[in-house]
């Protein structure tokens, strides 16, 4: 059991929470109340980033020391959005919000993941019709290592989940979500996951 804070409580933050409490782990979610991200973060071991990517490197910077020292999951994609309310552009091009993130909080391990797929895959990997990939970015080994223990509670198999190196290989999987509006339009909005397959 873990005590977890997520930040963000849409739908992506909604379903983590749920998922992650029923895995027997103390959750706690911040909405935006002011002082409930830091209060939230300040008691937690783990805390994950669910806030809208456009917004979240102004509101994690300010946790600076409520975060210090814990590991930040980060799954949020930081885009622009178009006309009909889908991605349109990266607003951190060449690099990522988590490379951004992390040399914010430079005394927090930032891992991302999560954040190539539609949100109820990142709770259900399996009810996809093949198996989909986890990636896994981040400077920390032992961060990355209890953050694939997290996602093994959230349904993802071992074989599922690919460690990419360091927190700048996020700026690949960042720029995957500029493949969802154009799934969604071809395709409806239907769950899906990038999948490496070999």
């Amino acid at each position: 059991m873990t005590t977890i804070a997520v930040l963000g409580n849409g739908r992506v933050g909604g379903n983590l929470a749920t998922a992650l409490a029923r895995a027997g782990h103390e959750v706690t979610v911040a909405d935006r109340t002011p002082g409930a991200a830091a209060d939230a973060a300040r008691t937690a071991r783990i805390v994950i980033n669910a806030t809208p990517g456009a917004g979240s490197l102004d509101r994690l910077a300010a946790l600076r020391e409520e975060l210090r020292d814990k590991i930040l999951v980060d799954v949020s994609n930081a885009t622009t959005d178009g006309p009909d309310g889908l991605p349109a552009d990266l607003i951190h091009p060449g690099s990522s919000l988590a490379e951004q993130l992390q040399e914010a909080l430079p005394e927090t391990r930032v891992v991302k993941t999560l954040n190539t797929m539609l949100f109820p895959v990142m709770t259900a990997p399996a009810t996809l019709t093949q198996a989909p990939t986890a990636f896994l970015s981040g400077d920390d080994p032992q961060a990355k290592q209890t953050v694939r223990e997290l996602l093994t509670d959230l349904g993802w198999q071992e074989e599922w989940i690919a460690d990419l190196g360091g927190i700048q290989t996020a700026r690949a999987t960042e720029a995957a979500i500029l493949f969802v509006p154009h799934v969604i339009r071809s395709g409806g909005f239907a769950p899906f996951a990038i999948s490496i397959a070999r």
